[in-house]
């Protein structure tokens, strides 16, 4: 440029001000074209950037559905009934007739004490029920004064009641169906009447009665108009990992604890194969309703990785948005999820979720 200019014959000052614009033209004309070229090159990387991430995906509306509302607490399992049983006086044990394990039923013989004194007040009776009878048939006729008649039929009424006690105790029917839980003596030693061989009580065999079971749970006062007699339930047990068992709230305690904000609820587990056993574990649901709430397939909830935080991805314009989640109950391959992002009508992503963020572009396959 300067050997062109200087060609010309000008003057040196006008030489240097042609010089300068003609630099600053070419250099400004370099500018326009380079940021032209750029502007393009972008504005294709993002075209074919738009292109490489728009990831398909499938898609389900949400809708409502109404599910049954339940109150989860965990609770040991006792026996319906726990009797220490033993006679109501001391004496020697003639014998045990059950072993600890055995089944047994309502009536049936399981422990029989020394029946000495039990054949001594039999004998009394049948000679006072002698004469109460010979006591009665005189008085029908006028021959006996009522003070005779009164001591003969007060003696046998107190020699009957001897023999009655005497007889329960000594010959002890079981009082219901149930199994031998505990035997603290053996045939032929004397009962005491002191706790013995472990027993939490004075006794001479422990029984139970475990059809039905129950359990006491204590729930929080915000349900005790939603909790009433006849509420059904369900356990669950790890032992039993494939079964539910069914049963119902017997007995709502009408107070509540000041301390705790809490109520008692005494719930009856039918147990008619005795799977179950006094002193087992479990969960128990409460049923207290229905509720209208949001069910997905559970492959659709994603976990954060090192932490327990739940989400899912919705379709929002052709790009997924990420949402927390809180799970409900599970029903099989379905959970409930709750979030006051997701509503009725939000599309939720089912398949290829694992590749999403959030912002991601969305293409929807059918």
């Amino acid at each position: 440029i300067r050997a062109d200019v200087e060609s010309r014959g000008l003057g040196d000052v006008y030489k240097r001000q042609i010089i300068n614009t003609m630099i600053r033209n070419i250099i400004f004309t370099l500018l326009a074209i380079t940021l032209v070229m750029g502007c393009s090159s972008k504005k294709k990387d993002m075209q074919k950037q738009e292109t490489a991430e728009a990831i398909p995906v499938k898609v389900m509306k949400l809708e409502k559905k109404n599910i049954a509302k339940t109150l989860d607490y965990t609770a040991t399992l006792q026996a319906d009934e726990q009797v220490y049983y033993a006679p109501a006086a001391t004496g020697r044990i003639g014998k045990i007739y059950v072993e600890v394990g055995d089944r047994i039923r309502k009536g049936q013989l399981l422990v029989e004490m020394d029946p000495t004194n039990l054949r001594q007040a039999e004998v009394q009776l049948k000679n006072l029920e002698t004469e109460y009878n010979r006591a009665v048939k005189l008085n029908e006729t006028g021959s006996i004064s009522k003070q005779a008649y009164d001591a003969a039929v007060t003696n046998y009424e107190v020699a009957k009641s001897n023999f009655d006690f005497l007889n329960e105790n000594t010959k002890m029917l079981a009082p219901f169906d149930g199994i031998v839980t505990g035997k603290y003596f053996e045939d032929g030693e004397l009962y005491t009447g002191v706790a013995m061989g472990g027993a939490a009580k004075p006794s001479i065999i422990a029984i139970e009665k475990i059809n039905p079971l129950k359990a006491y749970v204590n729930l929080s006062e915000q349900y005790f108009l939603s909790v009433k007699k006849g509420t059904p339930v369900e356990l669950k047990s790890n032992i039993f990992p494939d079964r539910t068992f069914n049963g119902m709230v017997n007995i709502v305690y009408p107070t509540i604890d000041p301390a705790s904000r809490t109520f008692t609820v005494e719930v009856k587990i039918p147990n008619k194969d005795e799977a179950l056993r006094p002193g087992m574990y479990g969960t128990i649901n409460f049923f207290i309703g229905e509720t209208e709430t949001v069910v997905v397939p559970a492959l659709a909830v994603l976990k954060l990785q090192g932490a327990n935080n739940r989400y899912v991805f919705l379709n929002k314009e052709g790009k997924a948005k990420r949402v927390d989640v809180t799970l409900g109950r599970r029903f099989e391959d379905q959970v409930e999820v709750i979030s006051n992002e997701i509503g009725e009508g939000d599309e939720l992503v089912v398949v290829g979720q694992g590749r999403l963020v959030d912002g991601s572009l969305l293409s929807i396959v059918e």
